[in-house]
């Protein structure tokens, strides 16, 4: 049995983890109020923009552009270069610190544990220094890593990724690429999520006509462009690219915060119980060693008498 001054010592220490845990919560629901009002505001508009954009290219009808569907040769439409066919960029969104539960290794365990990929076949574009951690010591390629926008992301920020992913899409250096993030509900519920972004399903033929109410096909009108098709998917996806990724980088930090908070939380209240715990071995230990030196005493008074 650990002595008097061991359990006190533990106990002193575990107050003290007590009191950091708890501090920690705080901050994180400051934090995550912000974040949440944040990740709300924006929600309503980036839904809407990848309800209305895929919506749209639903319809476009036959149109070769860079940024729409592969064709069986796994080449993107019009871009005429095969040497990246293979290769699938993927932007994984994380936290820089750790102690948020299982926020991090969820969102890693979509990209590491996919089914249908291939280690060497990724481009992993990490923000978030846990995710670098994770996928450098998992020996994929890390083809670029920024710690700073997850802090406190800004737009110019996602245009900026955006506009690199999109050249190196066009260029053929990449045939894919995808968003790996973790979507925020409410406080306690956070989705990892896999998204696609390129190249944009256009559906075919199929799509091209609706499901009414009777269950019968209902014929939908092509989508004319004003101007050209082809320049006006020019100005259209690069947005579409860079308000999704923006969008997510906003979920990800109310997510991150809540996840932390939780934690912490859980932290706090585990930290509790062990207290209680070592406070009652503590009384026992004491109790136990006032009986022995009563006992020792009475015992010495009897030889003497």
């Amino acid at each position: 049995m650990a002595s008097m001054r061991d359990i006190k010592r533990r106990k002193s220490s575990i107050q003290g983890t007590q009191q950091i845990t708890k501090a920690m919560k705080l901050v994180s629901t400051v934090k995550l109020q912000r974040a949440r009002a944040s990740a709300e505001r924006s929600k309503d508009y980036f839904t809407c923009m990848y309800d209305t954009v895929n919506s749209i290219l639903k319809r476009v009808g036959h149109v070769e552009h860079k940024y729409l569907a592969a064709d069986s040769s796994g080449d993107s439409a019009g871009s005429g270069n095969l040497k990246g066919a293979g290769k699938k960029a993927v932007i994984v969104i994380t936290s820089n610190r750790g102690l948020a539960g299982g926020y991090n290794s969820n969102v890693i365990k979509l990209v590491t544990r996919h089914p249908e990929w291939k280690k060497e076949e990724l481009q992993v574009y990490c923000l978030g220094n846990k995710g670098r951690e994770a996928f450098t010591r998992s020996g994929y390629e890390v083809k670029e890593c920024n710690d700073d926008i997850v802090e406190s992301p800004v737009y110019a920020d996602a245009m900026a990724l955006s506009s690199k992913l999109l050249k190196a899409f066009a260029d053929g250096e990449i045939g894919e690429i995808y968003l790996a993030y973790t979507a925020f509900k409410n406080t306690v519920s956070h989705v990892p999520t896999l998204l696609r972004l390129l190249p944009v399903e256009t559906g075919g033929e199929e799509d091209a006509a609706s499901e009414g109410s009777t269950g019968t096909k209902e014929a939908v009108a092509v989508m004319n462009f004003e101007p050209e098709d082809t320049e006006a998917l020019d100005m259209l996806i690069p947005k579409y690219v860079t308000s999704l990724i923006y969008g997510a980088l906003r979920e990800s930090i109310a997510s991150e915060n809540g996840a932390r908070m939780q934690a912490m939380d859980s932290a706090t209240s585990n930290a509790e119980e062990i207290i209680s715990d070592l406070t009652l071995k503590y009384n026992r230990a004491r109790q136990g060693s006032i009986t022995q030196e009563l006992t020792e005493i009475i015992a010495g008074a009897e030889a003497l008498g």
